[in-house]
């Protein structure tokens, strides 16, 4: 995995090295001139999108950690988030740092179960805006047959994984699998895995059952967060264009769709800004303007990513003395 990883990130930087010179440095230079402090402000409203998403997240808690001061949770989401950009996990290794911070403040299965459900509330609100971005690549791009097919066929099987997991959530079923192998190899060491899942299953049965309405509104935090993305997407096209805020919002639909197609990538380094050129120049923008874009948003993921780490770092001595074990018992 090392190899493709490194692999990856050369051909990504390779892609983009080809891009600033098929586009041409003057070019890139020229928008980024018009740009100039309109960045800051571009970059500094991603901090707003992730209060929305950490208010999402608080839906999906239960209680003590519900009741975590907000700045705590924002803390815990942004080293978490931070984590997800710089490791190659897939988004995985940064929920796991989420739910540890969140365990340092209140043990117990509510830490995983309030990051399990958060990530499932977030997947779904992609869903949701996969579906509109696949509307506006019929309607933009002309698609021989089985693009059309294969259009309908990614977004069923997304949606049909999103709904066993919302499934075997709500019935408590995430370690079934690990208590049918648990009765048969009988291994101590299994027998501890499989009782925190059953804690975190029992845990996730009871959310479901005292908070119906926990998910939806996790749902609709995480889509108010989207909705402010793209109004970050039409600040930035007034700097340079007199576009209504349904073009941005096509821009930001249709880019994010294709980037859930290579989320696996480590940084997803010139891939990211290949989708925002593709993404313009079908729009009727200038390639330009897409990789300015596209360099801009990865200087606010490098921002936000750093602020991450530093918070990561301020509050992990924190977690680990709140995480010590009292010898008591």
């Amino acid at each position: 995995m090392k190899k493709f990883h490194l692999m990856a990130l050369v051909l990504g930087v390779s892609l983009l090295v080809f891009l600033i010179w098929k586009i041409g440095p003057a070019a890139l230079w020229h928008d980024f001139y018009l740009l100039g402090w309109g960045l800051v402000p571009f970059i500094l409203m991603e901090g707003v999108v992730k209060i929305f998403h950490t208010v999402a997240w608080r839906q999906c808690l239960t209680h003590p950690h519900s009741s975590l001061p907000f700045s705590r949770l924002y803390n815990i989401d942004l080293a978490g988030g931070a984590i997800n950009y710089f490791t190659p996990t897939a988004t995985v290794g940064g929920e796991v740092v989420k739910g540890m911070l969140l365990a340092a403040e209140h043990q117990g299965p509510g830490a995983a179960t309030g990051v399990i459900i958060n990530k499932l509330s977030y997947a779904l609100s992609q869903f949701a805006t996969a579906l509109i971005g696949s509307l506006i690549v019929i309607r933009q791009i002309s698609l021989p047959a089985y693009g059309y097919w294969a259009l309908l066929a990614g977004n069923l099987f997304l949606g049909a994984g999103l709904a066993g997991f919302l499934i075997v959530q709500y019935q408590g079923k995430l370690g079934a699998a690990l208590r049918w192998l648990a009765t048969r190899l009988r291994l101590e060491s299994l027998k501890r895995t499989v009782a925190y899942i059953t804690e975190i299953d029992q845990d996730l049965r009871q959310f479901y059952r005292d908070n119906p309405r926990g998910l939806w509104a996790s749902i609709g935090w995480h889509l108010t967060g989207f909705v402010v993305s793209m109004l970050k997407t039409w600040y930035f096209l007034s700097l340079f264009t007199n576009d209504n805020f349904t073009t941005a919002a096509a821009v930001w639909l249709l880019a994010t769709w294709l980037d859930l197609l290579v989320f696996f990538i480590p940084l997803e380094i010139g891939l990211q800004e290949s989708i925002r050129v593709m993404v313009f120049s079908v729009l009727g923008f200038t390639t330009a303007l897409g990789l300015t874009y596209g360099i801009a948003l990865r200087l606010e993921q490098i921002f936000w990513g750093v602020a991450g780490l530093g918070v990561y770092w301020a509050i992990m001595p924190d977690s680990r003395t709140k995480a010590v074990p009292t010898g008591e018992g």
